[in-house]
């Protein structure tokens, strides 16, 4: 019989999170497998990823921590990496932080393996509200 996964892990499944290594301390360390294996760390992936600790805070079942993600193709092809600071979660919940200023804060700490984040010109090439906390985040409109 297969092991019921639940707590994190579960939820994180439960909203097409495919936890590859899930660490709690301090910060929760969380390492994915992306289904977008592009050159780019696929937004909504990540706004997908952040709601399930928004939605845990607001629902009274996780303290905010910071959050360190690693995004992963493969075992071992890291696509990017990027983090939300406990303060943050608190923020939104708080309403001192819109969600709009929640996903601008977490997309400025991503960091692309092959720095895609830029386009030919140099410029960041990102829309905060096509990430975490975003009221259409999980959205079925193209991305990119």
């Amino acid at each position: 019989m297969a092991e019921t996964i639940s707590g994190l892990e579960g939820e994180l499944r439960s909203n097409g999170i495919s936890v590859e290594e899930l660490r709690r301390g301090e910060a929760v360390e969380l390492t994915y497998m992306t289904a977008f294996p592009g050159e780019r760390v696929h937004h909504r992936e990540m706004g997908r990823a952040l709601n399930v600790f928004i939605d845990l805070a607001s629902d009274g079942r996780w303290e905010p921590a910071r959050v360190d993600a690693t995004v992963v193709r493969t075992d071992d092809d890291v696509q990017g990496t990027w983090y939300a600071e406990a303060d943050w979660f608190r923020g939104l919940a708080e309403y001192r932080l819109s969600e709009v200023e929640f996903s601008s804060l977490v997309l400025d700490t991503l960091e692309e393996a092959a720095d895609a984040s830029k386009d030919a010109d140099g410029t960041e090439d990102v829309d905060a509200s096509e990430t975490a906390g975003a009221p259409n985040a999980d959205s079925t409109e193209g991305d990119e």
